[in-house]
């Protein structure tokens, strides 16, 4: 789970394009912080320490003790946006978190003891993945830094699904619990595939130099013919 982490802001009492610039000019990021059954409210923080959160990870699985304006509150980020150039975080809405609620967050599924996986360490097979991430309703207190897949004696054919990820007590996936998150299959089909890559390629090579050959022994025909003429 991840630590409630402290986060100093700022309250604006202005809000608006000309004051959210006005903040940015001043090095903050303008944000709101809404839900609760409470009005929003605006607020500015500073732009180093939220470029270095969003980029860090997590940052929407967080939960922040934020103060502004001589109170505190409990939040967590609902979405942020980046300058499409520069990737400078231009703003952040906040959620905020009440004791009994839960959130959908993104979780990142992880995979462990893959050597310990007799179908990837003896037989060859692949792990292909097709959740990398899944959204969770979870209390906030509650929330994972991610979801942790064991391989264990897991072989080729065998196949992850939804209901066998492990989610803290009183959480569940979004998704349907028959979904596919990950299988791993046996080395002849991405075998296959790369053998057939190689062939094709050494086809094209072999064209290449007979066509290569071929021109070269038309302009010495071409030669020979002008010398005796």
């Amino acid at each position: 789970m991840s630590a409630v982490k402290p986060l100093e802001a700022v309250a604006r009492d202005r809000v608006g394009k000309g004051a959210a610039r006005a903040v940015r000019r001043q090095g903050q990021v303008p944000a709101v912080v809404y839900g609760g059954n409470q009005p929003p409210q605006a607020i500015a923080i500073d732009l180093i320490r939220t470029r270095t959160l969003i980029y860090a990870g997590g940052f929407l699985t967080t939960v922040f003790e934020i103060s502004a304006g001589g109170r505190k509150v409990r939040a967590i980020p609902r979405d942020y946006q980046l300058d499409p150039v520069t990737g400078v975080p231009l703003h952040v809405d906040f959620l905020r978190v009440v004791a009994g609620q839960s959130v959908d967050v993104e979780v990142p599924v992880h995979f462990s003891n893959e050597d310990a996986a007799p179908g990837i360490k003896q037989n060859g097979g692949t792990l292909t993945i097709t959740h990398h991430t899944v959204t969770v309703s979870v209390a906030p207190e509650s929330i994972p830094d991610a979801i942790t897949v064991d391989l264990t004696g897991k072989n080729v054919g065998d196949t992850i699904h939804v209901s066998d990820l492990p989610v803290p007590a009183g959480a569940s996936i979004v998704l349907d619990g028959a979904d596919v998150v990950a299988t791993i299959v046996p080395p002849t089909v991405l075998g296959a595939e790369v053998e057939a890559e190689e062939a094709a390629v050494a086809e094209a090579a072999r064209a290449e130099s007979a066509a290569e050959a071929a021109e070269e022994a038309a302009d010495e025909a071409a030669n020979d013919e002008s010398k005796e003429g």
